[in-house]
Formats: C-alpha cells, sequence, structure tokens
C-alpha cells in the first residue's frame, strides 16, 4: 500500500500540480490506536465492554442528608437507570433513607396539553418559597413510542424555580412504559424528600393512563383545564375528573375571566353528580392564573385544609399505607415478568408460540399458558 502511486481526482486540471494528488497511507500495526484486531472492535470482532462508575452509596446518602444538590442529581440518575447493579445500588441507597421521608406534602399536577401546567407550576412554586417552604418539581415527561425519546423541555417553562437553590426541577422520561413512571417517580420522590424538600410537585400530561398512576402516589391530585377548549366533556369522557381533589381552570386573566367562570360553575355542577376522589373531602373547582398570580393562594389554603382535614380523619395516613402497597404489588409484578421472559425454557419456546400466534395457528391464550407451563 505504501508503493501506490498518488491517486488524482477526476476533475483535477491537466496542468495541475503534485498537490492536487491524494494519498494513501498505511495504517498503524494493530488496527485502530494501534490496539491488537482489526479496527475498533478488536481482534475478536467484539466492542470493548463497558465499564460502569462506581457508585460509593454511602457517599451519596451523605450527601443527600447534608443537602448537596450534585450528589443528589447523582443518586436520580442512579435510580432511573436501567442498569442492574445501578437498580441494586438504589435499593441500597433507598434502603439507608427511609426513615427520613414522608415528611412532605404530595401534589399530583395534570391536564391537558396547552393548559399551563408548567407555568402554573412556576408561579405557585415562587409564590411557595416566599413561604419559605423547599420545594422540588417532578416533571414526567412522556416517551416517544416510536423513538423512545423525550422532548424533557418542562424546566424551560419554569424560568424562576430554575433560578433559585430552594428549588430542585428534574424532568424524567417514561421510557414508554407506565410502570417505569411508577418506579422511578417514586424513589425518586423519596431521595427528594430525604434531601429535606417539605413540598413535591408531580407534573405529567394528561394523556391517559399515566394519570392513573401520579393518582397512586400523590396526596393531593390537581386537574389544571382552560375554558372554551372542549375540557369540560372531555375530561368527563376520559374520567380524569373523577381522580381529582381539587380543578384549575387556569388562565382566569384579561378577556377570558367570564369565560373561565363559567366553566367554574360548570365543573362544580358536574361535580356535584360524582363521587369524591378522596373520603370525606368534596372536589371543588376554582378560578387561577399562572400570569396574574390570582388563586394561587387560594388554591394552596386548599391543599393545607386538604392534609389537616384528611389527616385529623385518618384518610391521609391510610392513603400512604395504601399506595406502599401498591408500590411493593406493581414491583412485584415487574420483578415476576422479568424473571419470565429471562427464563431459558420460556425463551426456547416464546419465538415459536410467537409465530403460531401471529399466524392465526393458536390462540394467544392458548400460548400464555403453554409458556407458563414450561416457567413452572
Amino acid at each position: 500500500m505504501a508503493d501506490d502511486p498518488p491517486a488524482r481526482p477526476e476533475w483535477v486540471p491537466a496542468e495541475g500540480a503534485e498537490g492536487f494528488s491524494s494519498h494513501v497511507m498505511k495504517g498503524v500495526e494493530g488496527g485502530h490506536d494501534g490496539m491488537p484486531g482489526s479496527g475498533s472492535r478488536g481482534r475478536q470482532g467484539r466492542r470493548p465492554a463497558r465499564r460502569t462508575r462506581d457508585i460509593d452509596v454511602n457517599a451519596l446518602r451523605e450527601g443527600i442528608l447534608c443537602g448537596n444538590r450534585t450528589l443528589l442529581a447523582r443518586a436520580i440518575t442512579v435510580v432511573e437507570s436501567n442498569h442492574p447493579e445501578h437498580q441494586k445500588k438504589a435499593q441500597e441507597l433507598l434502603d439507608g433513607l427511609m426513615e427520613h421521608t414522608g415528611k412532605s406534602i404530595r401534589v399530583g399536577i395534570t391536564g391537558v396539553p396547552g393548559a399551563g401546567k408548567s407555568s402554573l407550576i412556576d408561579a405557585l412554586g415562587s409564590r411557595l418559597l416566599e413561604q419559605e417552604h423547599k420545594i422540588a418539581v417532578l416533571a414526567v415527561d412522556p416517551s416517544s413510542a416510536v423513538t423512545r425519546g423525550s422532548i424533557l423541555g418542562d424546566k424551560t417553562r419554569m424560568e424562576k424555580l430554575g433560578r433559585t437553590d430552594q428549588a430542585f426541577i428534574r424532568p424524567s422520561p417514561t421510557g414508554g412504559c407506565l410502570g417505569g413512571v411508577a418506579r422511578k417517580s417514586r424513589e425518586t420522590l423519596l431521595l427528594c424528600e430525604a434531601f429535606g424538600f417539605d413540598v413535591i410537585l408531580l407534573e405529567t400530561v394528561g394523556v391517559g393512563q399515566s394519570e392513573v398512576t401520579v393518582r397512586s402516589m400523590v396526596d393531593f391530585f390537581a386537574l389544571v383545564l382552560i375554558a372554551g377548549a372542549g375540557d369540560e366533556l372531555q375530561g368527563i369522557k376520559k374520567g380524569v375528573i373523577e381522580l381529582a381533589d381539587g380543578i384549575l381552570v387556569n388562565k382566569a386573566d384579561g378577556e377570558n375571566v367570564q369565560r373561565a367562570r363559567l366553566a367554574k360553575a360548570e365543573y362544580n355542577r358536574v361535580l356535584h353528580f360524582l363521587q369524591p376522589a378522596t373520603e370525606g373531602w368534596k372536589t371543588k373547582a376554582q378560578m387561577v392564573s399562572a400570569h396574574t398570580g390570582d388563586g394561587l393562594d387560594d388554591f394552596w389554603q386548599r391543599v393545607r385544609t386538604f392534609r389537616e382535614e384528611t389527616a385529623n380523619s385518618g384518610v391521609f395516613q391510610r392513603r400512604r399505607r395504601e399506595q406502599n402497597l401498591d408500590w411493593m404489588h406493581a414491583m412485584l409484578n415487574e420483578a415476576l415478568r422479568r424473571r419470565f421472559l429471562a427464563d431459558e425454557n420460556v425463551q426456547a419456546h416464546l419465538k415459536e408460540l410467537s409465530g403460531k400466534v401471529a399466524g392465526g395457528e393458536m390462540p394467544p391464550v392458548r400460548a400464555v399458558e403453554a409458556l407458563i407451563r414450561e416457567f413452572a
């Protein structure tokens, strides 16, 4: 190769000098960067194994309890990881922090796209900071079913909270799995409580079953809607109103005040016929404006009253206990599914049975029963 004559591209003029020529040089011995083998994959044709970063659980725990935001963010990254070793470390970390959790008020906020949830959280959080609360915002961003990617743009709409050390904003993707929302968001919530945040705001976009998942993780669940966008019927159809402890008619400012007032009255009329989401509590609709701040103090007073009344009746504590049990069962289902699909006998027959089901040769129920017998 070293003796090959210089190659001249076709576009070189006839009188062109040698500077127009291209030279091909022999590579270093042994392949890429002088390492053994051919190319970047090495002699065995495999990519070099990726080393996982060593995780010091004790350092993360002490950092969280001492208020180190960098270590909190690193711990959340470990919790959100799907790497088996990281999941093991995450559980070890949570075991050492459980006694420091459970002291916050957990508020879920959902609503249709464009209702102004992120702006509302930014305005509400700023008000709470003035009252010397410490705020953590967990924004659940649905992942694309096609690319598995997420925009994670909610933080950009929370400009005020993003500029203070008293607030912590963490957007997280679902990974296309609602179980992922439950596990990752629950564990992140616990880390934030151990850190010392006394108000946890959990935001999710109102597009389906994610509301049910978030409802099972929070104390107070708020539904954000806007007037004049067909939300009245849509909210009833989806059943989200039945999950809500409070309805916020946002953007009640300027020329939209009258429409917001009519929407509020309509929602309260509908709520009169629905069973409350929380025992002993009456769900109400109220007007708010993220732009002017009107109604935000009244809303937070409703949340405080909710906590006080449900704590006195025992409903608050009972819901927390039930949520912990639901969490355990959800994790049990996930662990069993993972172990089932990893079983050698199941893997040996899964492809064949899947082909028969896809081709219409076997009913899905029979295929499932056959796989369960293989697992047993």
